[in-house]
């Protein structure tokens, strides 16, 4: 699932950003208070802040007011018609143990920068951290072994979204790419868009730009993660969940991928509606679950109608997972006012 199939062919033809061999990098130099050098797949970050709590993801819309096309929505989501007006949607789990899910990799400030070459999104994509020497902290192993990029296969392959999430932990800078790959024979990582984000600010994408997600947002922080739901407390954010189709794009989304009529546009937030009964589900689901009523869900991306993304990780438990969110329908949500919290 993804934006679009010919845009992930274009990835062998124009260039964007210059690439160098992984030999010609210098090392970044982490300056003082850099901790370990070590390559940690699927890190524990369950006890930092990501993105400030003023943040679009973290936002609190349980009170928030439902959009006056919400009923529209969700017929268009369960794919009503006149000739099938009983249509149904079952929410599911895009994630669970290999090869299900994005993985994210936590590195240290002094992980060597590699530069990589986007297309066909390059005037949109960051060739770096601002400030910053140009690259972004891929480790060797992305290339060497699986499960470092979606979809599991080493070195990212040739199909598929293939998002790459990297966290420079000394800095709290996320790395994404989108349609990643390494090219052997040219000796450079590839991908189709990419972008850098502050987890200390709230900084957003320019309007019209896209992301290493088509809506311009950043995936990470909108992942359900197995450290948060392990830890103590609630899970303090949205969640990302995708759409078979979209019609432009609302604040927080800053990028569009589509213009189906009837369809919600990219930055549409759900709420899992307050009546829905939680009691029957296992803690570790109800946790999932509440969030969901208290921050919602935001359509970041088009692929299949109410999939909701985590992370690949081998302690989730696909047993367990998918009955649970298959017991939710499009129709325990509604839709949040659309672009509801915008501060400009």
């Amino acid at each position: 699932m993804g934006r679009f199939v010919a845009a992930a062919l274009a990835l062998s033809s124009a260039l964007g950003c210059s690439s160098k061999d992984d030999s010609g990098e210098p090392p970044f130099d982490p300056g003082p208070g850099s901790s370990d050098s070590t390559v940690v797949l699927t890190e524990d970050f369950s006890s930092r802040q990501v993105f400030p709590q003023t943040n679009w993801w973290n936002l609190d819309i349980s009170s928030a007011p439902v959009d006056g096309n919400s009923p529209a929505f969700i017929d268009w989501i369960s794919g009503r018609t006149p000739q099938d007006p009983t249509a149904t949607r079952r929410m599911h789990p895009d994630f669970g143990p290999p090869p299900y899910g994005i993985p994210y990799v936590g590195v240290s400030g002094a992980q060597l920068r590699l530069n990589v070459t986007f297309t066909p999104y390059g005037d949109e994509s960051d060739a770096g951290a601002p400030g910053q020497p140009a690259g972004y902290p891929i480790p060797i192993a992305a290339r060497t072994l699986p499960d470092y990029i979606e979809g599991g296969i080493t070195g990212g392959g040739s199909s598929g979204d293939r998002h790459l999430i990297l966290i420079d932990r000394d800095h709290w800078l996320l790395f994404e790419t989108w349609a990643t790959r390494w090219n052997s024979n040219a000796a450079r990582w590839e991908a189709g868009s990419g972008a850098v984000f502050d987890l200390s600010a709230n900084d957003r994408r320019q309007d019209g730009w896209t992301s290493a997600d088509a809506a311009g947002l950043a995936i990470f922080p909108g992942l359900v993660r197995h450290d948060e739901v392990a830890a103590n407390g609630p899970i303090p954010h949205a969640f990302r969940v995708t759409m078979r189709a979209t019609n432009g794009y609302v604040w927080p989304a800053s990028h569009a991928a589509g213009s189906t009529n009837g369809a919600p546009p990219m930055g549409t937030r759900l709420r899992l509606k307050s009546s829905v009964d939680l009691n029957g589900y296992a803690p570790d689901v109800q946790k999932i679950f509440e969030a969901m009523k208290t921050y919602g869900l935001i359509v970041a991306d088009n692929g299949t109608d109410m999939y909701v993304t985590g992370t690949m990780d081998p302690a989730w438990d696909n047993d367990v997972l998918n009955p649970a969110f298959h017991g939710l329908t499009a129709d325990d949500f509604e839709v949040v006012e659309l672009g509801w919290g915008d501060p400009r």
